[in-house]
């Protein structure tokens, strides 16, 4: 039966249902779709997706109901295993689901069940799920909670790796159309001709004939599911028909046409849906955003443009001008220079490539490239932003508070609206006090879903600030962080009682002491009373049975960050005071047999371990848990032992020494004879520069001292110089390792006191360091003038001169302000 004899309409029993094969996500479509509806007048609409959803339907028409958005279905007892089916304002099938509720039509969705698609074997869903990337209808995502893998082109609509005969039914039709882009093609055969002078069916009649066509050469095109999904399409339009006397519409990918309008039994289709495993699902809406419809995204029925198809569909007239001013003011938020004028010659040049390259119409291609020649001057730094904010887009969509959502889900949104945080798809940055009731409320929210593996933002760097009272959060919300929360809802109804279970189960599988000390941590941040109890027994359980003094290190910094926390957030750490106490006394006891007879590698760890312990002795304090002692006096002696013991690598030694003189507790003058015996010609080359690295290694100092100390630097020189040659290759790796740490600046300065030579660098005692700017004595004039600014940041109490700087030190160590949580 050609397009031309096949018919069209049914308004009796026996009349043909109306099939409108489409392009999902393609505003060609929806535009076709919806002629065709108005056109015929259906009295049910049929829609290519999940059958319990039907109930949500109505939801679409609901006030607070913004595509995109997407039908989420889950296992009710693996949250985890999930899939998504994705609807933008431009897909076909949301305008015909648009179409039935404003025009009063039923509308029902006959795909194959969730329940049998999430119920599939995950290996076969793998490989064999979903629709082509191209033609096809909404397609689950994965089966194991996120969208689609995006590594590689071969994956198919659910995200699975396709075999090599599964083709592409856009891409054949554009390839035998003579183009080498499938966008290109369906822009030009479909977005730039609209619907046809008054046959509203036409497009879906040549489309219909094309998909056969490709199916008589290619079967099913390596869609192994695709028999089960559309026998059971077919019994639903067969039940329809009996139904509504025939009054059938039918919306789906336009692949499946041709065989939904193949003659086949209905014992033959159910033959095929039989044996089919099954489990029970949960379906609710979800907002989705412009970057998950995305293929780079990695959903394989996704689209390159979706901001830009977007804008296709909702423009009214003049598509390309009114792009091009959209763009334009994009630029000029940005600061760049674009007028009126840029927009006219972009619209000029548009068209022009277009004329030149034989298309009816400017598309993507044409409109990018005068944007880049016009407005960027050939620049792709501007060009990269209008790709990400407008041709991608970050549009997230709105779902009502009606829709059916998990416990967990519920309390979420309360928590949201509650404390002013509202999802945004595009990333941003949240600065918050954390001295303040609600930034306190927001932080607590952003720690606990991280616990919970739903991970709202991600922690960043405070600019301008150290002060434990102030944190800074990265946040973006994808969509598939509705599965996270749907996930996690097996640990509680509320996020509070949720998390707080969470933790205490990953405390109990915790494997080693420095996961159950990060745990506190995160307990403390998140707000999470009810599981510490639990967490502090594990942890003083582990920490009393494990006696590697490494890991002993690796657990006390972030113990010793969290007590820092009571000082801003009002949490109670007595129990982990007393622990890490406990903890660091038994690194004291085991730090220098441990720090003996190391190879370089084991002598850089344990390096880097008593340079973590330093600074958590430093915020404990004295004396943090009554009854052990002063913490900080017994630190120094095994740092001072650690430091003039021969058996110890000399990248310890040094460090220890240095961390002692940097704390005031070494003189300069002992520290100049410590390093002398350690440059001494006695001591071997390699040993010395291990010994150089741990002393003025970039980690903790960055070079300043050698900048600054003339006596120090000229011992290095005077080692360096009396290396002998045959030695000389062997320390030159560890030397430019150790000097490339430093900053920029500081390399430039002691490479000019190299280039002087030390005879030109004067005495310490007659011109200071020797460097140009610095005189021999104080200018009390220069320093003075310093001490208005000194006393503004002292705050009140140091205006008068007199106890500003105590005051000053009182506020900011007592309440952390000032106090980065690392020191």
């Amino acid at each position: 039966m050609t397009g031309a004899d096949r018919p069209r309409r049914g308004g009796g029993a026996g009349a043909e249902p109306l099939l409108l094969g489409v392009r999902h996500h393609g505003p060609g479509s929806a535009r076709a779709v919806r002629a065709a509806l108005d056109a015929a007048r259906p009295r049910v609409v049929l829609i290519e997706g999940p059958p319990e959803a039907d109930a949500l339907v109505p939801l679409a028409a609901a006030e607070g109901m913004r595509p995109p958005v997407a039908l989420l279905a889950h296992a009710v007892d693996e949250p985890g295993r999930s899939a998504f089916w994705p609807l933008a304002g431009f897909s076909p099938e949301w305008v015909a689901l648009r179409w039935a509720l404003d025009h009063g039509v039923p509308a029902r969705f006959i795909d194959l069940p969730a329940a049998h698609t999430l119920a599939w074997d995950t290996a076969e869903a793998d490989t064999a799920e979903g629709d082509t990337a191209k033609g096809d209808a909404p397609e689950e995502d994965g089966t194991e909670g996120l969208p689609a893998d995006p590594h590689g082109p071969g994956t198919d609509a659910g995200g699975g790796q396709v075999p090599d005969a599964r083709i592409d039914p856009l891409a054949v039709l554009a390839e035998t159309a003579g183009y080498d882009d499938p966008e290109r093609w369906w822009e030009d055969a479909v977005e730039h001709r609209g619907a046809g002078a008054g046959d509203a069916l036409a497009p879906f009649t040549a489309l219909e004939d094309a998909m056969g066509a490709l199916r008589e050469t290619y079967g099913d095109g390596g869609h192994g599911r695709d028999p089960v999904r559309e026998a059971y399409m077919r019994i639903q339009v067969r039940a329809a028909r009996r139904e509504f006397a025939g009054g059938v519409a039918v919306v789906c990918g336009a692949w499946h046409v041709p065989a939904l309008r193949r003659a086949a039994t209905v014992a033959a289709d159910r033959a095929l849906l039989k044996g089919l495993p099954r489990i029970k699902v949960d379906l609710t809406w979800v907002p989705w955003t412009h970057r998950r419809l995305s293929r780079a995204s990695g959903y394989g029925a996704g689209i390159d443009a979706p901001g830009w198809y977007g804008h296709l569909f909702s423009a009214p007239d003049r598509p390309v001008e009114r792009w091009l001013t959209k763009v334009a003011g994009l630029l000029r938020e940005e600061g760049r220079a674009v007028s009126s004028a840029h927009v006219i010659e972009a619209v000029r040049l548009a068209r022009t490539l277009a004329a030149l390259r034989g298309r009816p119409l400017p598309g993507l291609c044409e409109t990018t490239d005068a944007v880049r020649a016009v407005m960027c001057e050939g620049s792709e730094v501007p060009l990269a932003l209008v790709r990400d904010r407008l041709v991608v887009g970050d549009v997230l969509g709105e779902v009502p508070p009606e829709a059916p959502a998990v416990p967990l889900q519920r309390d979420l949104h309360r928590l949201q609206r509650r404390l002013r945080l509202k999802p945004e798809a595009g990333e941003r940055e949240l600065a918050l006090d954390l001295r303040k009731e609600t930034d306190a409320g927001r932080s607590r929210l952003l720690h606990r879903l991280r616990l919970l593996g739903a991970p709202w933002g991600e922690p960043a760097a405070s600019p301008g600030s150290t002060g434990t009272f102030r944190e800074t959060w990265r946040l973006r919300w994808e969509p598939e962080l509705s599965v996270r929360v749907a996930e996690a809802g097996v640990w509680g109804t509320t996020v509070l009682t949720a998390a707080t279970a969470k933790a205490e189960a990953d405390a109990v599988a915790a494997h080693g002491l420095a996961e159950v000390t990060a745990l506190a941590e995160r307990c403390l941040l998140a707000g999470l009373p009810k599981a510490l109890p639990t967490v502090m027994r594990i942890l003083a359980e582990r920490a009393a049975l494990d006696a590697d003094v490494g890991r002993l290190a690796q657990a006390l910094p972030a113990l010793v960050r969290a007590l820092r926390y009571g000082d801003v957030r009002g949490t109670h750490t007595g129990a982990l005071a007393e622990v890490a106490a406990g903890l660091a006394a038994r690194i004291f006891v085991g730090l220098l047999p441990a720090c003996t007879a190391l190879d370089a590698d084991a002598a850089e760890e344990m390096r880097r371990h008593v340079d973590a312990v330093h600074g958590a002795v430093g915020l404990l304090g004295d004396d943090p848990a009554p009854g052990h002692g002063d913490l900080r006096g017994r630190w120094r002696a095994v740092l001072r032992a650690l430091s003039a013991r021969d058996t110890v690598h000399g990248v310890v030694r040094g460090r220890a020494l240095r961390l002692l003189l940097d704390d005031g507790a070494l003189a300069p003058e002992e520290a100049e004879r410590s390093m002398g015996l350690a440059l001494s010609p006695a001591t071997p080359p390699a040993d010395a520069a291990a010994w150089i690295e741990g002393f003025v290694g970039g980690g903790s100092g960055t070079g300043m001292l050698l900048v600054h100390d003339e006596r120090l630097l000229r011992l290095v020189d005077d080692w360096l110089t009396g290396v002998p040659a045959e030695a000389f290759t062997d320390v030159l790796p560890l030397l430019r390792r150790t000097f490339s740490a430093y900053e920029p600046g500081v390399r430039r300065t002691l490479g000019e006191l190299a280039r002087r030579g030390p005879e030109r660098w004067g005495s310490a005692a007659s011109t200071g360091p020797g460097l140009p700017g610095f005189a021999a004595e104080l200018d009390s004039e220069r320093a003075d003038a310093v001490l208005p600014v000194v006393r503004l940041l002292l705050g009140p109490g140091g205006a008068d001169g007199r106890g500003g700087a105590e005051d000053g030190e009182r506020r900011y160590s007592g309440g952390g302000d000032l106090v980065g949580a690392d020191g």
